[in-house]
């Protein structure tokens, strides 16, 4: 498995090493030890799946006092997956990174905790699958809004206005988040 950085240090993208020929392929999606490698000091406890239609976009979400790690992937279709770093005492605090992932490009994203999470459903469909550090706490579960413009995420918004839950509609601007230390 092929470690890739971005530009937010803490934030990985993982290639897996796919073995293919005419009847199919076959890929390692997770392995401990490539983890213990890089010295992430996470273990999964819940695995999480959705599938969304065409133009969802579901986020930015985090766990304040119960910070979830996740490592997402698509299982069908194309997301534009987007995280922003919410740690108050980091040098890279409110940035943004986006990583476009599909069943076709097979790349993982490894969003560590202390970080907001989102996705945009590209494709017509998309299936997502994703493993947590930390169990989902509903009374814990905190929304970023989605456009905020000091973000600087650069949405490939395929239709006028993306599909949002009422959640996602309350969200609230960086300066007026609940933040990490």
């Amino acid at each position: 498995m092929k470690v890739n950085p971005t530009a937010i240090e803490d934030v990985l993208v993982f290639e897996p090493t796919v073995h293919g020929d005419d009847r199919g392929y076959f890929m390692e999606t997770w392995r401990q030890s490539s983890f213990d490698d890089i010295d992430v000091g996470y273990t999964f406890v819940q695995d999480n799946q959705s599938k969304s239609v065409q133009g969802t976009l579901r986020g930015l979400h985090y766990q304040l006092n119960f910070p979830q790690g996740k490592l997402l992937r698509v299982l069908s279709g194309e997301i534009f997956d987007a995280v922003v770093d919410m740690r108050k005492s980091s040098s890279t605090f409110g940035k943004s990174v986006g990583v476009l992932l599909s069943a076709d490009n097979k790349k993982q994203l490894w969003v560590p905790p202390g970080f907001a999470h989102g996705f945009y459903v590209v494709s017509d469909t998309a299936e997502i699958v994703y493993k947590c550090t930390e169990y989902y706490h509903p009374e814990d579960d905190h929304s970023l809004l989605w456009n905020d413009p000091v973000l600087e995420i650069d949405w490939p918004l395929v239709m006028p206005e993306p599909l949002l839950s009422e959640k996602d509609r309350e969200a609230v601007c960086l300066d007026k988040a609940r933040l990490f230390k």
